[in-house]
């Protein structure tokens, strides 16, 4: 509508701006020092929404940190559209690598450089925006409520309970979520899938203290040794999982649709350099977009133990730890692989050691039809807005709640993302396209137009 692209144009600089401020508040769920950033930026999302012509907006509290909840409620007989997302923040470190302060925020290139850029202030803030765009030029279709939560990036421990509490408050036809990636500005792409997730912590002990590597060492297990080799166990040489039982459960993806995953754009030394490798490595028989979008994975997030500090000294270390996390698809229960990964490790780790194993969070995939109402119009909005019908990709990355959420409401979720993979989300120097985030504002409008006409 000629309206919508006009009121963009003349408030698209404030728009900006308002992320801009969010940005800067460091609500990082993840560490207790920011308890008081992650109040603050809950009220700044609250306030957000009213200014922006919700009708109401309150936080509500969890076992944890609040939701913020806002709704713009037109007509009982018009359908209602439930938005999620996510106002805390992955943690910023390792700070020395950030090109600038990961919260304060720097304009480059047409892209925004702070945390949660990407994943999810400026994605969800689209849906604030939009919401704006439609009251103020009284444009609106549809019933709205908003669900921004502060633990998505901890597993979202709490809001399966919120949700059960509040299944009358939060009842929609349908759950929109901005908190993932298309294949480019010049692809589009919608998610039908996500991948489920299993993140545990294994700590193996030697001796109960540090020891002097010549006295001792080839005389006492050393812990990182041991648990490098246990790690190592964990992958054949075509990195296919080895551990018995892990794919029991997967879903294979149909002839069909590995034929429609293939006809996406994919350029691998883009790719590559994008990343900075020279070389891609996975799972043997697949392609690069199915290894990330179809298969399960289980990476090694983090290791350490023993002396890191500079210069030398000689120590068998006592202890030697590692975080992992498997990626799961369809049909995997994030419980079972748990339970799978924490007795494996138990299991094979020699009589010389001890293994303390156990779970950080967890979370199950998730699959949307494309023959649906929801998808439907959230194909006609990017059609409308890219001039492309967008592909339907299954995205590699987790939104635990998800699973949960249909459960819960009984309704499907639509993925509608307007971010890039070369984001780097959880990683320094996160950014987002103001293409990208003006893209998004443009194009959320005509989702809720199509889906009150559908």
């Amino acid at each position: 509508m000629e309206v919508w692209k006009d009121y963009q144009e003349k408030n698209k600089d404030r728009f900006l701006n308002e992320m801009l401020e969010l940005l800067r508040i460091p609500s990082v769920s993840a560490k207790s020092e920011h308890k008081n950033d992650m109040l603050k930026c809950a009220e700044a999302v609250k306030n957000s929404l009213l200014s922006s012509g919700a009708q109401k907006a309150a936080i509500m509290a969890t076992d944890g940190f609040p939701v913020v909840y806002g709704e713009y409620f037109l007509d009982k007989n018009k359908p209602t559209v439930l938005v999620y997302g996510h106002y805390d923040v992955q943690p910023a470190e390792p700070l020395d690598l950030w090109h600038s302060g990961p919260f304060e925020p720097v304009i480059k290139d047409g892209k925004v450089y702070a945390r949660g850029s990407a994943d999810d202030k400026g994605q969800f803030y689209m849906h604030v925006k939009a919401l704006e765009m439609m009251v103020k030029t009284n444009t609106i279709e549809t019933n709205i409520k908003f669900l921004i939560e502060g633990e998505e990036e901890v597993g979202s421990p709490n809001l399966a309970k919120f949700v059960h509490e509040n299944k009358e408050l939060l009842k929609a036809d349908v759950i929109l979520i901005s908190d993932s990636s298309m294949l480019s500005m010049e692809n589009p792409s919608l998610d039908v899938g996500l991948r489920g997730l299993s993140y545990i912590e294994i700590e193996v002990t030697g001796a109960d203290h540090d020891l002097h590597s010549g006295t001792y060492g080839g005389a006492v297990a050393n812990p990182i040794t041991v648990l490098s080799k246990m790690i190592a166990s964990c992958h054949d040489e075509n990195n296919h999982i080895t551990i018995p039982g892990f794919y029991d459960d997967v879903l294979e993806s149909s002839p069909e649709e590995r034929a429609l995953m293939a006809k996406a754009p994919y350029d691998e030394e883009a790719y590559k350099k994008e990343v900075g490798v020279k070389n891609l490595m996975g799972e043997k028989g697949y392609t690069t977009n199915e290894r990330t979008g179809i298969r399960p994975t289980l990476e090694i997030n983090g290791i350490w133990g023993g002396y890191t500090g500079e210069g030398a000294k000689t120590v068998l270390p006592s202890k030697a730890t590692a975080k992992i996390s498997s990626r799961l698809v369809p049909n995997q229960s994030s419980q079972k692989i748990t339970k799978l990964l924490l007795d494996y490790f138990k299991s094979i780790a020699p009589s010389s050691v001890t293994v303390k194993a156990f779970e950080h969070h967890g979370g199950e995939p998730y699959l949307t039809p494309i023959h649906s109402k929801g998808y439907e119009a959230a194909s006609k909005a990017v059609q409308k807005t890219f001039g492309k019908i967008p592909v339907p990709v299954r995205g590699g990355g987790s939104i635990p709640i998800c699973s949960i959420l249909e459960k819960e409401l009984g309704v499907k979720i639509i993925f509608m993302g307007f971010g890039l993979d070369s984001d780097n989300l959880h990683s320094p120097n996160e950014k987002y396209g103001i293409e990208n985030f003006n893209k998004g504002i443009q194009t959320i409008p005509w989702f809720h137009k199509f889906f009150a006409e559908g």
